[in-house]
């Protein structure tokens, strides 16, 4: 006999909703590699996250499509977390510290369709370019303005074009909450790194727990300061807009 309660499907997407909903006047301040402060609130970043959405589908992506990141924590590389993993592909976090090898055999071993990548991972972009077989682009994480000139990356992106070409009406969609949310490799000390695969369940409870007194003990009244990386603490990262 199954009870009456209302059933939802935990997924990563809720987060943001709820951020929005209930907190959409809340700051997330990020210091951007351009160099300055950048503030926006959690409702700025939902309309943002689904524009991304409709740009991710309008490039191709489709569920359970990897896409990779080489990034910093910050607000662009946040509004990705959602945006991939909320239309139902896999957000696929890259450690940028590792040799351009290893890079290459996460980026060929995980078949990551497009990999987004801050301006400091410039150089190693553009070695390893070549060498990404399923990667269909490289899009840079800045406005146009600061777009590197003579990259040498084939059909090299702007975020900031994807963003403004992008509309802002998207409906999350609704699917199993064990469906895979987000990937990340280890470190490969016993050989080439291996691949953690999280499902949007395992995020969401992860989250929640989190936030208990026992645990992190985050509330509403709070402000975080995430210090561990994004591709090393991928679950962490939704933590905030919980609280």
């Amino acid at each position: 006999m199954n009870g009456l309660m209302m059933h939802k499907q935990l997924l990563i997407s809720s987060l943001i909703v709820h951020a929005d909903r209930h907190h959409g006047d809340t700051e997330i301040v990020s210091r951007r590699v351009e160099g300055d402060l950048h503030r926006y609130t959690f409702r700025d970043c939902h309309r943002r996250a689904r524009q991304m959405a409709n740009a991710l589908t309008s490039l191709g992506v489709n569920a359970s499509d990897r896409v990779g990141t080489l990034a910093w924590n910050g607000y662009r590389h946040m509004e990705l977390y959602y945006g991939i993993s909320g239309m139902g592909a896999v957000m696929h976090t890259i450690n940028p510290r590792r040799h351009e090898d290893q890079v290459v055999y996460i980026a060929n071993h995980a078949e990551d369709q497009y990999i987004f990548f801050d301006l400091t991972f410039l150089p190693l972009v553009q070695a390893i370019a070549g060498r990404c077989k399923t990667v269909k682009a490289f899009i840079a994480m800045t406005d146009r303005t600061h777009m590197p000139r003579d990259s040498i990356i084939a059909n090299l992106q702007c975020y900031e074009d994807l963003i403004e070409q992008s509309s802002t009406a998207y409906t999350w969609p609704i699917f199993d909450e064990d469906t895979a949310s987000t990937l990340c490799y280890t470190s490969g000390t016993t050989g080439n790194p291996k691949d953690v695969l999280y499902t949007h369940r395992s995020t969401l409870l992860h989250t929640y727990a989190a936030a208990l007194p026992d645990a992190l003990n985050c509330s509403a009244r709070d402000v975080i300061l995430p210090v561990g990386p994004m591709f090393h603490v991928m679950p962490g990262a939704f933590r905030t807009s919980h609280a």
